[in-house]
């Protein structure tokens, strides 16, 4: 393809070609190239609808489409030549088109702008990947079931503020984990229903005096209708910063679930232990397996809400309609979109390689006096304690157990009727953790049976 300057392609409206720094400032082709299928495929609806309104012949709708294919087939066989003196993908693609088609290449942009055909293209590139995100969230979700269901009666601690509270099930924390990303996945799923109207036809910002069908070009591109004002439509971003929302609240998601991975893949706690797949080695010291793929999936968050937070900026004041800051909506989108995806595809495969290290696990459910509640619950259910006292008896156990470096079931009977005279041997039977755990039997609870319940919920609901 030969390298055109844009004044051509404006038709003649400027004397002199931009110089460097404008064409610098002003070329997106660089990054907006990757939204080439999706703009061939907006350009062969809208030609198609063209033809079938009468606006242009079908001899030359027939041109234009294969004129079209020819060149995608160069883009994908990567022997397309892109030039930044005609700024984007819309104008690298028309000039292409008229240097393989000749003349029909000029009748392609009857009834619309490329304020329009940006929008439309940009919505379908953004569909795709939210698409991909959810393909990404049920691999995941499923990954996480599979584990939920081979632990759901493996007793490990539960956490708040990182300190040992109350003895839970590894099935229990991976359903966490799902519901989570199950949120994730609705989020997706109503971000796509909601953008998912066609800009095409808008034109610049106030439609087109030609008789255009828009319902054809939104029902040939996959969108539910057409959108409903002009204005509106070219100059909406809406659906990319909701697409960036989307992927900031599961990018937290994936970092808190990486920041376990780490703690727990440690020497200190030895709770899990990941593939070789998605750890790394120490340059100098071989005793070390660095959970690498977590932490970097830690550290992508950064990203995605940069890229969140500069769209909002580059959006908040502009006026309606269409203004030249928006050709800065897509490379944070793109990057983000890149880093969301990885990081959903890396989580997968660690959750699905991961071995969760059961003794370990067991061993630590147990310290920390993690069964204090089920000992203050008892006082309350069996002896009719009001809660308040019970927690201070219960306080008072736990500082005497700590004092004598045991844990409350090592205590005897004895020391424990000296802070209370009412507690019988029934106690024991509440404080080792596996009945700890079965006893949670409230919805949502750690119970086993609760556990295995919400996972067959789950399944049943993928299905």
């Amino acid at each position: 393809m030969t390298d055109q300057s844009s004044n051509q392609m404006w038709g003649g409206r400027f004397a002199a070609g931009p110089d460097a720094i404008m064409e610098a400032i002003n070329a997106s082709i660089g990054y907006d190239q990757r939204m080439a299928a999706q703009d061939i495929a907006g350009s062969r609806a809208h030609a198609a609808m063209l033809a079938a309104t009468g606006v242009i012949t079908d001899n030359d709708a027939e041109a234009i489409r294969e004129g079209l294919l020819t060149v995608l087939s160069e883009i994908e066989g990567g022997t397309f030549q892109f030039s930044t003196a005609l700024e984007d993908i819309h104008m690298n693609v028309e000039a292409r088109l008229k240097e393989v088609i000749g003349e029909p290449a000029g009748r392609l942009h009857t009834g619309r702008s490329r304020n329009d055909q940006v929008a439309t293209d940009f919505k379908l590139w953004v569909r795709d990947q939210l698409d991909a995100a959810e393909s990404g969230l049920l691999a995941l979700i499923n990954a996480l079931l599979t584990q939920a269901e081979a632990g759901a009666d493996w007793v490990m601690p539960g956490f708040t503020h990182l300190q040992t509270a109350q003895p839970v099930t590894w099935g229990h924390h991976m359903m966490a984990y799902v519901e989570m990303f199950g949120r994730d996945l609705s989020r997706v799923r109503d971000a796509r229903a909601r953008m998912n109207e066609s800009p095409l036809g808008a034109a610049a910002l106030a439609g087109t005096s030609f008789p255009i069908d828009r319902d054809m070009t939104a029902k040939a591109l996959g969108f539910d209708r057409p959108a409903a004002n002009s204005l509106d439509a070219v100059s909406d971003r809406d659906f990319a910063l909701e697409f960036l929302s989307t992927a900031s609240i599961c990018a937290v998601h994936l970092s808190r679930f990486a920041e376990e991975l780490v703690i727990w893949s440690s020497a200190q706690f030895r709770f899990v232990t990941l593939s070789d797949r998605f750890s790394t080695g120490s340059s100098i010291m071989p005793q070390k397996k660095n959970p690498d793929a977590a932490e970097l999936i830690r550290a992508k968050v950064g990203r995605i809400f940069g890229a969140n937070t500069a769209l909002m900026i580059v959006m908040k004041g502009l006026p309606l309609a269409y203004s030249k800051d928006m050709q800065e909506d897509k490379e944070q989108v793109f990057d983000a979109a890149d880093n969301w995806m990885l990081a959903l595809a890396a989580m997968e495969g660690m959750v699905k390689d991961m071995t969760a290290n059961r003794e370990s696990l067991a061993a630590a459910a147990g310290s920390g006096f993690s069964t204090a509640t089920d000992l203050a619950d008892w006082l309350v259910r069996v002896l009719k304690v009001p809660f308040r006292d019970a927690h201070h008896v219960t306080g008072t156990l736990v500082a005497m157990a700590e004092s004598r470096g045991c844990d409350l079931p090592d205590l005897s009977l004895e020391d424990m009727q000296g802070v209370h005279a009412g507690i019988t041997e029934d106690i024991f039977t509440v404080l080792g953790v596996e009945n700890s755990v079965n006893s949670r039997m409230s919805y949502g609870g750690t119970a086993p049976a609760q556990v295995r319940a919400q996972v067959a919920r789950w399944k049943e609901m993928l299905t």
